[in-house]
């Protein structure tokens, strides 16, 4: 049986208004359950300012019930430090996914 694993989504959202109509944002927490996660190998950051630079990728598979956008979001993956969403991801339809998942995620995150 395929077993997901917790997730921790971070946005950024709007949580009221400051003095001046100036909008006031926080980071927000949302804990996804069962997702798949698929680890991809790793690369080394080759440029002149990161020279022993890594990046670590996932591609996460979210459950067919999250909603919401994931664009400008970041995700903790077991425990670790947040990993930037790439773009805008979309679901697949229903129809074409017969399984519990319906959403593939790429997420990296850039170590040294």
């Amino acid at each position: 049986m395929i077993a997901g694993e917790t997730v921790v989504v971070i946005r950024r959202e709007r949580i009221g208004t400051l003095p001046g109509n100036t909008p006031e944002y926080a980071e927000v927490e949302t804990l996804v359950e069962n997702v798949l996660i698929d680890p991809k190998p790793g690369s080394d950051v080759t440029d002149s300012v990161r020279p022993d630079g890594t990046q670590a990728e996932y591609v996460l598979h979210f459950p067919k019930g999250f909603v919401g956008s994931l664009r400008g979001a970041s995700v903790k993956v077991r425990g670790g430090d947040p990993m930037e969403v790439e773009g805008d991801p979309q679901s697949y339809t229903n129809a074409n996914t017969p399984l519990l998942w319906n959403r593939p995620v790429s997420v990296y995150r850039v170590d040294g």
